[in-house]
């Protein structure tokens, strides 16, 4: 770390505040990042401002524009959990507005990962002359926007699996009622979830048990898009998923899609689009791949012990949601997981735990793959 990369003592509250400030843009700003900036002058914040919603100012701008005299910010420093652009998007780089604002000093959480940035925002303002320092709470602002840097290192969705369970790990009963095992606030929170996710993802077996809905309906926020997984068709037509109060995209196997199927859901307001085979289940890669196209950053899976297990064996889960209820279903009751082929503890799946929360009675779970 050179000279003028130091971190100075105040830089962390500061930056925190940043994120406190991009968390307000969830569920509006996606497919781009969750971003909030500040700026401080001699040890006085004069600005602040955050990502509204896609396609409007960045946080930079916001925050810009919000300094009531701007002669003070070019004795100020901006703080911004996210590189500065360096590119023309849908609106103009806001590395190009910190040089032009003559604003001495940035402090950055973390490095952009978008191949148009990635690095040369940063280059750009030291080009000018101006003191930049990274990583401060990186770890925290990587963190905040993990589906917009899954998105562009890996070239797929963030997908969170997301389970209902008792104590004893269990989705169902023998007799396969799940109705319900966790209490209210855990229910809403699911709800709440859902509105920050581009998509929730559920099998046709489960759909078809629950005839679930898969929308936002005990809090406000924008509706997901519905992915199902059908390799059949075989979730009927009339299902609660097939509403209008959301769109819902269908992945069917090639060669199985029945045309006149297609066309009953299509009259629905439904997408379908045909996969190949592996494993004996849908193509998940290629499930992923075709929603990542479509620009789609975070997925919720909301499925049954089968479909959570081949997402686990796939390697696709980046982050484990489980709400845990204080009841006990036994063992002849449906497990969260289905087979995961593991023949010895030393190869069991291994979680990092991330953080525990209550929900009235039940608890909440977050989880990483361990590292």
């Amino acid at each position: 770390m050179t000279e003028n990369e130091m971190i100075r003592p105040d830089d962390q509250a500061y930056m925190q505040r940043c994120l406190d400030l991009a968390v307000r843009g969830a569920g509006c700003v996606s497919p781009n990042p969750m971003v909030g900036s500040v700026i401080v002058h001699d040890g006085r914040v004069v600005g602040e401002g955050w990502h509204r919603q896609y396609g409007g100012p960045h946080a930079e701008v916001n925050a810009i524009a919000s300094v009531e005299d701007e002669a003070l910010l070019q004795h100020s420093t901006l703080y911004v959990n996210l590189e500065p652009c360096s590119h023309y998007g849908k609106t103009p780089p806001c590395a190009d507005l910190i040089v032009e604002k003559r604003i001495p000093r940035v402090v950055v959480g973390c490095l952009d990962p978008h191949e148009k940035v990635a690095g040369k925002g940063i280059a750009k303002l030291r080009a000018a002359g101006i003191d930049v320092t990274v990583g401060v709470l990186e770890a925290e602002s990587e963190r905040l926007n993990e589906a917009f840097m899954t998105s562009h290192r890996k070239g797929r969705p963030f997908v969170a699996l997301k389970t209902a369970q008792t104590l004893d790990g269990r989705i169902a009963t023998a007799l396969g009622a799940s109705k319900w095992i966790t209490g209210d606030p855990s229910r809403r929170e699911v709800h709440r979830l859902r509105s920050v996710y581009d998509a929730v993802l559920s099998g046709a077996s489960t759909v078809v048990a629950d005839n679930a809905e898969l929308t936002v309906r005990h809090c406000e926020g924008r509706q997901p898009l519905r992915v199902l997984l059908d390799r059949r068709l075989q979730v009927p037509v009339d299902a609660r998923i097939y509403n209008s109060a959301a769109k819902t995209l269908v992945f069917a196997l090639r060669d199985e899609a029945e045309a006149c199927l297609v066309s009953q859901l299509e009259a629905r307001g439904a997408e379908v689009v045909t996969v190949g085979e592996s494993g004996g289940g849908l193509d998940l890669a290629q499930v992923f791949a075709e929603l990542h196209r479509r620009r789609v950053l975070s997925v919720m899976v909301e499925g049954g012990s089968r479909l959570s297990a081949a997402m686990v064996r796939a390697g696709f889960v980046d982050k484990y949601l489980l709400f845990i209820a204080p009841k006990l279903f036994g063992g002849d009751a449906l497990p969260s997981f289905g087979t995961l082929d593991v023949a010895h503890p030393d190869c069991a799946v291994k979680l990092s735990f991330a953080g525990i929360q209550r929900f009235g009675e039940d608890i909440l779970i977050e989880a990483y793959p361990a590292k």
